[in-house]
């Protein structure tokens, strides 16, 4: 029960430091009404409610007998996942969004058990429609990159 507490007041301190750091971004120009720092410092807001609940609750978290084991394995897909995320982040504006996404989603679907074809398939097909949604619907622009020719 304690480490938990420990590990939710880590995360706590680590969301008010990020809240502290987002609080005076200015973007050169904005479309939203609210500004784009009003999303980071919701999401912090909410999470640090979370976290705070997660530090005063009466009672402890007790783990299921159906919950994974925090063994060597998961640990090891943590790990994965966190340089899977790294990787996208880098590669994001280098090599876009569609191609940086296939890069680390077929991985990741493999990691969590996902066949080869089906993994490809789906992870090719949600890239694409969400490079979709974001640039045609929501009129989000993501960097194409390498496929920058393809563009109109």
């Amino acid at each position: 029960m304690i480490l938990q507490r420990i590990f939710a007041l880590l995360l706590l301190a680590v969301c008010a430091a990020l809240a502290v750091m987002a609080w005076p971004y200015q973007a050169a120009f904005s479309y939203e009404p609210v500004g784009p720092r009003a999303y980071p410092l919701l999401m912090l807001g909410l999470m640090g409610l979370a976290l705070l609940y997660l530090v005063v609750r009466p009672t402890p978290i007790a783990r299921k007998d159906d919950e994974p084991e925090l063994d060597r394995a998961t640990l090891t897909k943590i790990g994965l996942c966190i340089a899977l995320l790294l990787v996208f982040a880098s590669t994001f504006e280098s090599l876009g969004f569609i191609l940086s996404s296939i890069l680390i989603g077929v991985p990741m679907a493999r990691l969590y058990g996902g066949r080869w074809l089906h993994s490809v398939v789906i992870v090719v097909a949600m890239s694409l429609f969400l490079y979709w949604l974001f640039d045609r619907v929501m009129d989000v622009p993501l960097p194409l990159g390498l496929l920058d020719v393809l563009e109109n």
